[in-house]
Protein backbone atom coordinates (compact mmCIF):
# COMPACT_ATOMS: atom_id res chain seq x y z
CA UNK A 1 0.00 0.00 0.00
CA UNK A 2 1.09 3.66 -0.45
CA UNK A 3 1.67 6.24 2.00
CA UNK A 4 -1.37 8.06 0.81
CA UNK A 5 -3.36 5.04 0.94
CA UNK A 6 -2.13 4.38 4.88
CA UNK A 7 -3.58 7.75 5.90
CA UNK A 8 -6.98 7.94 7.53
CA UNK A 9 -9.82 8.10 5.24
CA UNK A 10 -11.11 11.06 6.75
CA UNK A 11 -8.00 12.94 6.07
CA UNK A 12 -7.89 11.04 2.31
CA UNK A 13 -10.86 12.67 1.20
CA UNK A 14 -10.94 15.75 2.10
CA UNK A 15 -11.62 17.75 -1.24
CA UNK A 16 -9.49 20.31 -2.79
CA UNK A 17 -10.95 23.77 -2.53
CA UNK A 18 -12.41 24.95 -5.72
CA UNK A 19 -11.32 28.73 -4.25
CA UNK A 20 -7.80 27.79 -3.91
CA UNK A 21 -7.73 25.81 -7.35
CA UNK A 22 -8.33 28.82 -8.58
CA UNK A 23 -6.09 31.11 -7.02
CA UNK A 24 -3.45 28.92 -7.45
CA UNK A 25 -4.10 29.01 -11.52
CA UNK A 26 -4.29 32.81 -12.08
CA UNK A 27 -2.20 34.44 -8.57
CA UNK A 28 0.83 34.65 -10.56
CA UNK A 29 -0.66 36.06 -14.32
CA UNK A 30 0.18 39.81 -14.41
CA UNK A 31 -2.84 41.78 -14.86
CA UNK A 32 -5.16 39.25 -12.89
CA UNK A 33 -7.96 41.33 -10.67
CA UNK A 34 -7.76 38.91 -7.82
CA UNK A 35 -11.60 39.07 -6.73
CA UNK A 36 -11.25 35.23 -5.79
CA UNK A 37 -10.87 35.47 -1.95
CA UNK A 38 -12.88 36.67 0.77
CA UNK A 39 -10.39 39.79 1.97
CA UNK A 40 -9.77 43.46 1.06
CA UNK A 41 -6.98 44.94 -0.73
CA UNK A 42 -5.85 47.12 1.88
CA UNK A 43 -3.06 45.97 4.25
CA UNK A 44 -3.91 46.14 8.56
CA UNK A 45 -3.57 49.73 9.62
CA UNK A 46 -1.32 50.96 11.45
CA UNK A 47 -2.59 51.39 14.62
CA UNK A 48 -3.14 48.00 14.77
CA UNK A 49 0.80 47.09 13.50
CA UNK A 50 2.36 49.28 15.71
CA UNK A 51 0.27 48.14 18.90
CA UNK A 52 1.78 44.35 17.80
CA UNK A 53 5.43 45.84 16.93
CA UNK A 54 5.06 47.33 20.74
CA UNK A 55 4.40 44.11 21.83
CA UNK A 56 7.69 42.07 20.30
CA UNK A 57 10.00 45.31 21.62
CA UNK A 58 8.30 44.64 24.90
CA UNK A 59 9.57 40.68 25.05
CA UNK A 60 6.21 39.16 24.39
CA UNK A 61 7.50 36.36 22.84
CA UNK A 62 6.86 33.66 25.84
CA UNK A 63 4.26 31.38 26.50
CA UNK A 64 1.23 33.29 27.45
CA UNK A 65 -2.72 32.97 28.57
CA UNK A 66 -4.46 30.14 26.39
CA UNK A 67 -7.65 31.51 26.80
CA UNK A 68 -6.28 34.95 26.11
CA UNK A 69 -4.67 38.00 27.52
CA UNK A 70 -6.80 39.94 30.10
CA UNK A 71 -6.35 42.79 28.43
CA UNK A 72 -8.04 41.50 25.03
CA UNK A 73 -10.70 39.26 26.73
CA UNK A 74 -11.81 42.89 28.14
CA UNK A 75 -11.25 44.47 24.86
CA UNK A 76 -13.87 42.19 23.24
CA UNK A 77 -16.35 42.60 26.14
CA UNK A 78 -16.87 46.51 25.33
CA UNK A 79 -16.58 46.07 22.02
CA UNK A 80 -19.86 43.71 22.20
CA UNK A 81 -21.73 46.48 24.46
CA UNK A 82 -20.91 49.09 21.45
CA UNK A 83 -21.98 47.01 19.11
CA UNK A 84 -25.04 44.59 20.02
CA UNK A 85 -25.62 46.10 23.27
CA UNK A 86 -25.16 42.89 25.05
CA UNK A 87 -23.00 43.32 28.52
CA UNK A 88 -20.73 39.89 28.81
CA UNK A 89 -18.36 39.39 31.48
CA UNK A 90 -14.68 39.03 29.76
CA UNK A 91 -14.59 35.52 31.03
CA UNK A 92 -17.12 34.49 28.40
CA UNK A 93 -14.40 34.82 25.17
CA UNK A 94 -11.69 32.68 23.99
CA UNK A 95 -8.89 33.74 21.80
CA UNK A 96 -8.00 31.67 18.93
CA UNK A 97 -6.04 30.77 16.23
CA UNK A 98 -8.22 32.29 13.70
CA UNK A 99 -12.13 32.14 13.19
CA UNK A 100 -11.62 28.63 10.92
CA UNK A 101 -9.71 27.35 14.43
CA UNK A 102 -13.08 28.64 16.59
CA UNK A 103 -14.69 26.57 14.10
CA UNK A 104 -12.73 23.86 14.97
CA UNK A 105 -13.01 23.93 18.52
CA UNK A 106 -16.75 24.06 17.88
CA UNK A 107 -17.15 20.79 16.09
CA UNK A 108 -14.70 19.45 18.52
CA UNK A 109 -16.78 20.58 22.00
CA UNK A 110 -20.33 19.08 19.79
CA UNK A 111 -19.53 16.14 17.20
CA UNK A 112 -17.71 13.41 16.46
CA UNK A 113 -17.53 10.42 14.47
CA UNK A 114 -21.22 9.08 13.70
CA UNK A 115 -22.58 12.67 14.31
CA UNK A 116 -23.99 14.65 11.87
CA UNK A 117 -24.11 18.78 11.61
CA UNK A 118 -26.52 20.51 9.74
CA UNK A 119 -25.49 23.93 7.56
CA UNK A 120 -27.34 26.29 5.34
CA UNK A 121 -26.05 25.79 1.12
CA UNK A 122 -24.23 27.41 -0.59
CA UNK A 123 -21.55 27.69 2.48
CA UNK A 124 -18.18 28.35 2.74
CA UNK A 125 -16.73 25.54 2.07
CA UNK A 126 -14.21 25.04 5.13
CA UNK A 127 -16.79 24.01 7.70
CA UNK A 128 -18.36 21.16 5.49
CA UNK A 129 -14.47 19.58 5.00
CA UNK A 130 -13.96 20.24 9.22
CA UNK A 131 -17.47 18.33 9.79
CA UNK A 132 -15.50 15.35 7.37
CA UNK A 133 -12.02 15.21 9.16
CA UNK A 134 -13.97 14.99 12.14
CA UNK A 135 -15.12 12.00 11.13
CA UNK A 136 -18.90 13.66 11.28
CA UNK A 137 -21.08 13.86 8.45
CA UNK A 138 -21.80 17.56 6.99
CA UNK A 139 -25.36 17.89 6.03
CA UNK A 140 -26.57 20.66 3.90
CA UNK A 141 -29.70 22.78 3.53
CA UNK A 142 -30.25 24.44 0.39
CA UNK A 143 -31.32 28.27 0.97
CA UNK A 144 -33.76 28.70 -1.86
CA UNK A 145 -33.01 31.42 -4.02
CA UNK A 146 -36.50 33.99 -4.64
CA UNK A 147 -37.33 37.27 -6.79
CA UNK A 148 -37.29 38.58 -3.42
CA UNK A 149 -33.18 37.35 -2.44
CA UNK A 150 -31.91 34.07 -0.74
CA UNK A 151 -34.89 32.74 1.92
CA UNK A 152 -34.35 29.45 4.71
CA UNK A 153 -37.13 26.69 4.41
CA UNK A 154 -37.37 25.94 8.54
CA UNK A 155 -39.61 23.27 7.74
CA UNK A 156 -36.43 21.94 5.13
CA UNK A 157 -34.02 22.41 7.93
CA UNK A 158 -35.64 20.52 10.26
CA UNK A 159 -36.49 17.87 7.91
CA UNK A 160 -33.08 16.82 8.05
CA UNK A 161 -32.59 16.76 11.52
CA UNK A 162 -32.24 13.11 12.38
CA UNK A 163 -31.14 11.19 15.83
CA UNK A 164 -27.67 11.75 14.95
CA UNK A 165 -27.61 15.37 14.50
CA UNK A 166 -25.77 17.69 17.15
CA UNK A 167 -25.45 21.38 15.57
CA UNK A 168 -26.64 23.88 13.22
CA UNK A 169 -24.38 25.63 12.12
CA UNK A 170 -25.60 28.57 10.51
CA UNK A 171 -23.29 32.02 9.01
CA UNK A 172 -25.47 35.10 8.94
CA UNK A 173 -24.71 37.45 7.13
CA UNK A 174 -23.73 34.51 4.68
CA UNK A 175 -20.57 33.48 2.77
CA UNK A 176 -21.17 33.35 -0.37
CA UNK A 177 -24.57 35.09 -1.15
CA UNK A 178 -24.80 38.11 1.63
CA UNK A 179 -28.02 36.10 2.75
CA UNK A 180 -28.85 37.55 6.34
CA UNK A 181 -31.63 36.09 8.50
CA UNK A 182 -34.22 38.12 9.99
CA UNK A 183 -34.83 38.13 14.08
CA UNK A 184 -38.23 35.80 13.09
CA UNK A 185 -35.67 33.31 11.09
CA UNK A 186 -33.09 33.52 13.67
CA UNK A 187 -36.06 32.35 16.29
CA UNK A 188 -37.39 29.90 14.14
CA UNK A 189 -33.94 28.39 13.89
CA UNK A 190 -33.15 28.57 17.95
CA UNK A 191 -36.52 27.10 18.88
CA UNK A 192 -35.81 24.24 16.74
CA UNK A 193 -32.46 23.68 18.40
CA UNK A 194 -34.36 23.55 21.68
CA UNK A 195 -36.54 21.43 20.85
CA UNK A 196 -33.89 18.90 19.22
CA UNK A 197 -31.51 19.40 21.75
CA UNK A 198 -28.94 20.73 19.41
CA UNK A 199 -26.11 22.87 19.45
CA UNK A 200 -26.17 26.20 17.28
CA UNK A 201 -22.93 27.03 15.58
CA UNK A 202 -23.28 31.05 15.01
CA UNK A 203 -21.01 32.25 12.14
CA UNK A 204 -21.38 35.91 12.32
CA UNK A 205 -18.50 37.45 11.75
CA UNK A 206 -19.95 39.79 9.13
CA UNK A 207 -22.39 41.19 11.42
CA UNK A 208 -21.15 44.89 10.52
CA UNK A 209 -21.18 44.77 6.92
CA UNK A 210 -25.00 44.58 6.80
CA UNK A 211 -26.48 47.20 4.53
CA UNK A 212 -30.02 48.09 5.85
CA UNK A 213 -28.71 49.08 8.98
CA UNK A 214 -26.30 49.39 11.91
CA UNK A 215 -25.40 45.88 11.95
CA UNK A 216 -27.33 42.47 10.83
CA UNK A 217 -30.19 40.38 13.41
CA UNK A 218 -27.92 38.20 15.61
CA UNK A 219 -28.64 35.25 17.86
CA UNK A 220 -27.69 37.27 20.82
CA UNK A 221 -30.97 39.55 20.15
CA UNK A 222 -33.47 36.42 20.69
CA UNK A 223 -31.11 34.25 22.85
CA UNK A 224 -31.58 33.33 26.66
CA UNK A 225 -28.45 32.41 28.87
CA UNK A 226 -28.70 28.59 28.82
CA UNK A 227 -29.31 28.35 25.07
CA UNK A 228 -26.40 26.11 23.38
CA UNK A 229 -25.40 28.51 21.21
CA UNK A 230 -21.19 29.12 20.41
CA UNK A 231 -20.51 32.42 18.59
CA UNK A 232 -17.23 31.83 15.90
CA UNK A 233 -15.70 35.23 15.33
CA UNK A 234 -12.43 36.82 13.77
CA UNK A 235 -10.34 39.69 12.98
CA UNK A 236 -10.09 39.23 9.55
CA UNK A 237 -12.51 40.59 7.98
CA UNK A 238 -13.24 43.72 10.18
CA UNK A 239 -9.76 45.24 10.31
CA UNK A 240 -8.25 43.81 7.57
CA UNK A 241 -6.03 41.14 9.53
CA UNK A 242 -6.69 38.15 7.30
CA UNK A 243 -2.80 37.15 7.53
CA UNK A 244 -2.98 37.73 11.44
CA UNK A 245 -4.95 34.23 11.75
CA UNK A 246 -6.51 35.18 15.09
CA UNK A 247 -10.13 34.96 16.34
CA UNK A 248 -12.61 34.40 19.04
CA UNK A 249 -15.03 32.41 20.48
CA UNK A 250 -18.05 33.50 22.83
CA UNK A 251 -19.18 30.98 25.19
CA UNK A 252 -20.95 30.39 27.64
CA UNK A 253 -18.88 31.04 31.10
CA UNK A 254 -19.20 27.18 32.52
CA UNK A 255 -17.36 26.38 29.29
CA UNK A 256 -14.60 28.43 30.01
CA UNK A 257 -11.98 25.51 30.83
CA UNK A 258 -13.22 22.70 28.39
CA UNK A 259 -12.51 24.94 25.80
CA UNK A 260 -8.81 26.05 27.51
CA UNK A 261 -8.27 22.31 27.06
CA UNK A 262 -9.25 22.28 23.58
CA UNK A 263 -6.68 25.43 22.83
CA UNK A 264 -3.66 23.38 25.16
CA UNK A 265 -4.40 20.52 23.24
CA UNK A 266 -4.41 22.69 19.10
CA UNK A 267 -2.15 25.48 19.15
CA UNK A 268 -1.63 26.52 22.94
CA UNK A 269 -2.93 29.85 22.43
CA UNK A 270 -2.30 33.36 20.38
CA UNK A 271 1.30 34.77 20.58
CA UNK A 272 0.66 37.86 23.04
CA UNK A 273 2.09 40.38 20.71
CA UNK A 274 -0.51 39.45 17.69
CA UNK A 275 -2.80 39.73 20.70
CA UNK A 276 -1.81 43.64 21.58
CA UNK A 277 -2.69 44.55 17.95
CA UNK A 278 -6.05 43.11 18.81
CA UNK A 279 -6.58 44.68 21.93
CA UNK A 280 -5.92 47.84 19.61
CA UNK A 281 -8.40 46.98 16.51
CA UNK A 282 -11.00 46.61 18.86
CA UNK A 283 -10.32 49.67 21.04
CA UNK A 284 -9.52 51.91 17.91
CA UNK A 285 -10.64 50.39 15.01
CA UNK A 286 -14.44 51.55 14.80
CA UNK A 287 -14.00 54.20 12.65
CA UNK A 288 -11.91 51.96 10.30
CA UNK A 289 -14.38 49.26 10.38
CA UNK A 290 -17.01 51.98 9.30
CA UNK A 291 -15.14 53.29 6.33
CA UNK A 292 -14.68 49.55 5.49
CA UNK A 293 -18.64 49.32 5.08
CA UNK A 294 -19.32 52.01 3.47
CA UNK A 295 -16.66 51.58 0.96
CA UNK A 296 -17.76 47.99 0.55
CA UNK A 297 -21.81 49.34 0.65
CA UNK A 298 -20.66 51.58 -2.29
CA UNK A 299 -18.45 48.45 -4.23
CA UNK A 300 -21.76 46.25 -4.27
CA UNK A 301 -23.92 48.95 -6.07
CA UNK A 302 -20.68 49.25 -8.50
CA UNK A 303 -20.30 45.42 -9.20
CA UNK A 304 -24.32 44.67 -8.85
CA UNK A 305 -25.87 47.55 -11.20
CA UNK A 306 -23.10 46.31 -13.72
CA UNK A 307 -23.30 43.06 -13.83
CA UNK A 308 -27.28 43.18 -13.66
CA UNK A 309 -26.75 45.31 -16.97
CA UNK A 310 -25.40 42.92 -18.99
CA UNK A 311 -28.52 41.17 -19.14
CA UNK A 312 -26.86 38.12 -18.68
CA UNK A 313 -26.78 37.89 -15.04
CA UNK A 314 -28.99 36.29 -12.35
CA UNK A 315 -28.24 37.79 -8.87
CA UNK A 316 -30.16 38.35 -5.79
CA UNK A 317 -28.36 41.87 -4.56
CA UNK A 318 -26.33 40.73 -1.38
CA UNK A 319 -28.17 42.12 2.26
CA UNK A 320 -24.48 41.61 3.97
CA UNK A 321 -20.78 40.80 3.75
CA UNK A 322 -18.92 41.33 0.82
CA UNK A 323 -19.57 39.25 -2.19
CA UNK A 324 -21.61 39.23 -5.12
CA UNK A 325 -22.83 35.79 -5.79
CA UNK A 326 -24.68 34.95 -9.35
CA UNK A 327 -25.52 33.23 -12.02
CA UNK A 328 -24.77 33.85 -16.22
CA UNK A 329 -26.61 33.06 -19.18
CA UNK A 330 -25.37 30.44 -21.14
CA UNK A 331 -22.63 29.16 -18.37
CA UNK A 332 -23.12 25.83 -16.56
CA UNK A 333 -20.04 24.91 -15.64
CA UNK A 334 -18.96 27.34 -13.54
CA UNK A 335 -15.28 25.84 -12.60
CA UNK A 336 -14.19 25.34 -16.15
CA UNK A 337 -15.69 28.55 -16.90
CA UNK A 338 -13.70 30.37 -14.28
CA UNK A 339 -10.70 28.84 -15.65
CA UNK A 340 -11.79 30.54 -18.82
CA UNK A 341 -12.53 34.08 -17.44
CA UNK A 342 -8.77 34.23 -15.98
CA UNK A 343 -7.04 33.52 -19.18
CA UNK A 344 -9.54 35.65 -21.06
CA UNK A 345 -10.32 38.56 -19.14
CA UNK A 346 -7.64 38.61 -16.47
CA UNK A 347 -10.32 38.32 -13.70
CA UNK A 348 -10.45 35.66 -10.51
CA UNK A 349 -13.57 34.76 -9.62
CA UNK A 350 -14.62 31.50 -6.92
CA UNK A 351 -16.70 29.70 -9.08
CA UNK A 352 -19.52 28.46 -7.35
CA UNK A 353 -18.45 24.48 -7.22
CA UNK A 354 -16.53 25.06 -4.31
CA UNK A 355 -19.89 26.34 -1.97
CA UNK A 356 -21.27 23.14 -2.46
CA UNK A 357 -23.99 21.83 -4.79
CA UNK A 358 -26.48 24.64 -4.13
CA UNK A 359 -23.52 26.61 -5.84
CA UNK A 360 -23.37 25.05 -8.90
CA UNK A 361 -23.20 27.24 -11.78
CA UNK A 362 -22.64 30.25 -9.82
CA UNK A 363 -19.99 32.20 -9.39
CA UNK A 364 -18.61 34.17 -6.39
CA UNK A 365 -17.06 37.85 -6.50
CA UNK A 366 -15.35 39.64 -3.57
CA UNK A 367 -16.03 42.86 -4.27
CA UNK A 368 -14.29 44.59 -1.10
CA UNK A 369 -11.49 46.65 -2.92
CA UNK A 370 -11.03 49.80 -4.63
CA UNK A 371 -13.50 51.23 -6.74
CA UNK A 372 -11.54 51.54 -9.80
CA UNK A 373 -10.30 48.35 -9.67
CA UNK A 374 -13.72 46.72 -9.39
CA UNK A 375 -15.02 48.95 -12.08
CA UNK A 376 -12.08 47.97 -14.50
CA UNK A 377 -12.73 44.44 -13.61
CA UNK A 378 -16.83 44.68 -14.17
CA UNK A 379 -16.23 45.78 -17.30
CA UNK A 380 -14.35 42.95 -18.33
CA UNK A 381 -16.56 40.64 -16.98
CA UNK A 382 -19.10 42.05 -19.09
CA UNK A 383 -17.30 41.77 -22.32
CA UNK A 384 -16.72 38.07 -21.03
CA UNK A 385 -20.33 37.12 -20.84
CA UNK A 386 -21.86 39.03 -23.48
CA UNK A 387 -19.03 36.99 -25.81
CA UNK A 388 -20.84 33.51 -24.97
CA UNK A 389 -23.80 31.88 -26.23
CA UNK A 390 -26.80 32.38 -24.25
CA UNK A 391 -28.34 29.56 -22.98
Amino acid sequence: MSLFDNLRGDARNVPESDIVAAINYGRARPGTIPLWAGEGDLPTPDFITQAAQAGLANGETFYTWQRGIPELRQALARYYIRHFGHAFQPEEFIVTASGMHAIQLALQATTGAGDEAIYLSPAWPNFAGAVGVSGATPVPVPLTETGNGWVCDLERVEAAVTERTRALFINTPSNPNGWTADHETLRGLLDLARRKNLWIIADEIYSLYHYSGSRAPSFLDVMEPEDRILFVNSFSKNWAMTGWRIGWLRIHPDLQQVFENLIQYSTSGVAQFMQRGAVAALDEGDAFVASQVERAHKARDLVCSALLDTGRVRMSVPQGAFYAFFAVDGISDSRNATFDIIDKASVGLAPGTAFGAAGAGHFRLCFHRNLEQLEEAAGRLADYFRAQPAG
